[in-house]
């Protein structure tokens, strides 16, 4: 029966949560972790919802950072991990947390988007042409694989 009251609340706090009413979500988020102490999932979202509703940077790396510990291999956990670095302006370590968990979540395009989204690109190599111009894109395509060649690429 918790389990199911804890899902519900997590699920009523996830609605709110992506409705982006993060200070609504907190209580239902802390009833369904209160519920069920060992779900890495309502322990992520308990981190995101700390960080977003009260900026308490600290705890919700650190309730983020325990769920990824329990499940490695779940992508969602580590996107939720680089949320919370993100907003906490730590962006070298959001990078970092998706980087892992492209290791142990190979195959979910979510965090390739989610790195794409905080790395930033590189200038076009002809600066007064326009990135979508066919000469600066083949002129980019090598510079990526020399610098590749030379172990300079940044993925």
């Amino acid at each position: 029966m918790m389990d199911t009251e804890a899902f519900r609340e997590f699920k009523t706090g996830l609605t709110l949560l992506r409705d982006n009413y993060a200070m609504k979500a907190l209580p239902h988020m802390r009833r369904a972790v209160d519920l069920d102490k060992n779900n890495p999932y309502y322990m992520s979202y308990l981190g995101v919802v700390l960080a977003r509703s009260e900026r308490k940077w600290g705890e919700a790396e650190r309730l983020c950072d325990s769920a990824v510990r329990m499940k490695r291999n779940q992508a969602q956990l580590y996107l939720n991990l680089a949320e919370v670095y993100a907003a906490a302006g730590r962006r070298e370590e959001a990078v970092d947390a998706l980087q892992t968990g492209l290791k142990y979540a190979r195959r979910d395009i979510r965090l390739t988007i989610a790195m794409n989204k905080l790395t930033p690109r590189r200038s076009p190599v002809l600066a007064f042409l326009g990135r979508r111009n066919p000469l600066n894109r083949q002129l980019g395509i090598l510079r990526h694989r020399a610098m590749q060649l030379f172990g300079q690429a940044s993925s």
